[in-house]
């Protein structure tokens, strides 16, 4: 039987509460795996990322009483999608069947007889209010939690809702969905008896980096919400719990929170950077400003790598995607690293000397300071003249360690291993956040960081944050000034560590 006439599976995704590093394993195997992808609003976009690139991903995104498409056609998709033998995840944000309308979804699915799967996802009723210092049961103070649709409307005659009982409870309610009838919900518990002082919080993008948190009592948070036009999405929690924020509020005090950092770099080698200055409680936008398309070599080229040794003495890499590139081309004709023969190696800085690592390779110099200058001073004292050197790099690469080489009478080849062009793709939206929010900071690791960034002339509202520049070492600043940026800061060393510590010294700093 052919792909095509099989039927399909649907798998219903908890994408957890917004942070990322909360969504599960399952749920990233599955959406790594998937023929069409059904999300909602609430469902981190970096998550689209896991997915194949032929992926079919559909938006249902549903924001309060505003539906971008109706329920029905929701089950239609699922339904048409899977008997067309897809496998489709519909990811769901915090748990499918934690008021996300899983439970009818998977109903629909039973009654059609197509196979499903339930995935559950990390509520937001208990994360949220977890990282804004608020645990939802406590020894002291609450033995009991319940969860409340904020959806309905507490005055119409005929409630699912047992008001009166709510009111008398001693425990915590978290109410999802319910800011916009957040004066009805606090005055219809007032009415049947609660106490207006007993503690209020709402928590807005919870377990995100714009998390923001509003407290006051039962009494005053409803006022307090049309003052600052707290707007949704939030959670609602309401007992004596919310006293705990001011001993137990952890995220919010991480030193990068409040902080919009915009990253740069290519998109495989921004992973780590942003991981970084997440765990630090940074809202970070990922832009890419350029991705790395490989050069293939050419047959002279690949004549020397069958016996490199025979032609080269030194092998120079000044950035990690140097060092990706040449091993792919050296394993397309050499099975074995020892067909390296016995030429020396030397890398501009720890990040580099991180690759060759991990292909168990020893570097034989690397500059105390991690510059090419640097780079450059150190081979210098080091070779012959004479000497025979590869230098492989990007087609944009400075020239200045291949020129002050020649100089000293180097024999320097350089290949051009890769090209760097400008990135288009924005898988998660956050070119448009930056457009709408603004930065406080933007990080620049390369001169062709900068130029890309500079070429995208992205602009944000008038009335946002405009970032200042970081650097990455002097040759990247030499671009940034050229082009016309101020820069706030250079990080003293060429190392995600130093550039990380440049980050916190700055945060320390007022913004404006």
């Amino acid at each position: 039987m052919s792909r095509d006439e099989k039927r399909g599976h649907v798998y219903l995704v908890g994408a957890g509460p917004g942070a990322l590093g909360l969504v599960t394993l399952r749920a990233r195997q599955l959406i790594e795996q998937a023929d069409v992808i059904v999300y909602d609003y609430l469902c981190n976009p970096e998550m689209l990322r896991w997915a194949r690139g032929d992926a079919e991903k559909i938006y249902v995104g549903k924001s309060g009483s505003y539906h971008t498409i109706p329920q029905e056609e929701i089950n239609a998709i699922l339904t048409s999608r899977a008997l067309a033998g897809k496998e489709v995840v519909r990811l769901k944000g915090g748990d499918p069947y934690v008021f996300g309308r899983g439970g009818e979804e998977a109903q629909i699915l039973a009654r059609s007889g197509i196979p499903f799967e339930v995935v559950p996802g990390v509520t937001s009723a208990i994360a949220v209010p977890s990282y804004a210092g608020i645990p939802v049961t406590h020894r002291d103070f609450a033995s009991t939690v319940t969860f409340v649709t904020g959806h309905e409307d507490p005055a119409k005659p005929d409630s699912a809702i047992d008001w009166s009982w709510l009111a008398r409870l001693s425990g915590t309610l978290v109410f999802l969905m319910g800011v916009e009838r957040l004066r009805q919900i606090t005055g219809r518990l007032i009415a049947e008896g609660a106490d207006p002082a007993t503690p209020a919080a709402l928590v807005r993008w919870g377990t995100t980096a714009h998390q923001e948190t509003l407290a006051g009592t039962l009494g005053t948070i409803a006022d307090l919400v049309q003052e600052r036009r707290f707007s949704p999405p939030a959670a609602i929690v309401i007992g004596d719990v919310v006293k705990l924020r001011s001993e137990l509020n952890w995220y919010e005090a991480l030193p990068l929170f409040g902080k919009r950092i915009v990253v740069t770099r290519t998109r495989g080698q921004a992973g780590v950077l942003a991981q970084r200055l997440v765990q630090l409680g940074a809202d970070v936008l990922e832009i890419p400003t350029i991705r790395i398309v490989p050069v293939p070599s050419d047959a002279p080229m690949r004549e020397k790598l069958t016996a490199f040794s025979n032609h080269f003495d030194w092998l120079v890499f000044t950035s990690p995607n140097a060092v990706d590139r040449f091993f792919a081309e050296f394993f397309q004709v050499a099975s074995d690293l020892r067909d390296l023969g016995t030429v020396k190696i030397a890398s501009l800085g720890p990040a580099t000397t991180a690759k060759l690592q991990q292909l168990h390779l020893r570097v034989d110099l690397q500059p105390e300071i991690f510059t090419a200058e640097k780079l450059a001073e150190a081979l210098a004292e080091k070779i012959m003249p004479g000497a025979r050197i590869c230098f492989p790099k990007g087609r944009l690469a400075a020239t200045l360690v291949a020129d002050r080489l020649q100089e000293r009478g180097a024999r320097v080849e350089s290949w051009i291993l890769y090209d760097t062009q400008p990135e288009k793709e924005d898988l998660g939206g956050a070119r448009l956040r930056y457009q709408n929010e603004g930065a406080h900071f933007s990080i620049f690791t390369s001169s062709s960081t900068v130029e890309y960034w500079h070429a995208m002339q992205l602009q944000s509202e008038p009335d946002t944050p405009r970032p200042r520049a970081v650097s990455l070492g002097p040759i990247t600043s030499a671009t940034l000034r050229r082009l016309g940026y101020e820069i706030a800061a250079e990080a003293p060393e060429s190392t995600l560590d130093s550039l990380v510590a440049t980050m916190l010294k700055l945060s320390m700093e007022s913004i404006p």
